[in-house]
């Protein structure tokens, strides 16, 4: 949470800091489009026509469809229609929702974090004593919807953080210490157990240190697209 009052939402696009055991698992969330089922259908029927052995020509014109037309639907850059996929499944021999289901079953994924291996996040005044810990990332790819837990710790007196004001929402639960919390123009004194939740595009942020060490637990939700 340190450093101007950026939007948190798109520290993970811009920075791109995560190990390979969180980020593999973020990138296979994300298609440098953003075209979730269109990229999930071009998978599952490049890899029903490499199975059967056909080529891109075959299937195209085994599915009554142009070689183009064919090879944007394999590559996910555009959105077939029903009939379309109906005349994919049937030159492929299959139910159109096998073509469906990996894209169903992905959705549902869960992303499991084990204790220790959160992603400290690097900014430019990082300073001993202040650490932000990405604890995972939740994107639903139906509505654009990213959620960001984040774990917060200041030990330091001088650990003064900086307000923010980013798009959407954010929740705060206080796990250990004391400190003022600041959101808009009004204070709000935490102690372990307390929570906030709050509009996050008004200004916010730890405004007095009472306790140290402090610990909490910060969990942002927000469009992807930083609205």
């Amino acid at each position: 949470m340190k450093g101007t009052a950026s939007d948190l939402c798109v520290h993970l696009r811009e920075r791109r800091r995560v190990p390979p055991a969180l980020w593999s698992d973020v990138q296979a969330r994300q298609d440098s489009a953003g075209n979730y089922l269109e990229a999930s259908i071009g998978r599952e029927v490049r890899a029903y026509r490499t199975k059967l052995g056909m080529t891109l020509v075959e299937l195209a014109r085994a599915a009554g469809l142009s070689l183009g037309m064919m090879s944007k639907i394999e590559n996910g850059i555009i959105s077939a229609s029903l009939s379309t996929l109906q005349a994919l499944s049937q030159a492929l021999g299959i139910p159109l929702t096998s073509l469906l289901r990996p894209f169903e079953d992905f959705q549902q994924k869960a992303l499991f974090v084990r204790s220790g291996t959160g992603v400290h996040m690097e900014h430019g005044d990082t300073r001993v004593g202040h650490h932000h810990d990405l604890l995972g990332y939740i994107e639903d790819g139906s509505n654009d919807v990213v959620m960001e837990p984040y774990l917060v710790t200041l030990a330091r007196a001088t650990d003064k953080v900086p307000l923010l004001r980013h798009a959407g929402m954010e929740f705060l639960y206080l796990l250990d210490g004391e400190m003022t919390f600041r959101h808009g123009s009004d204070l709000y004194h935490l102690v372990p157990g307390d929570s906030l939740s709050f509009d996050a595009e008004n200004v916010h942020g730890p405004d007095r240190l009472t306790k140290l060490p402090i610990r909490f637990l910060s969990i942002v939700s927000c469009r992807r697209n930083g609205r």
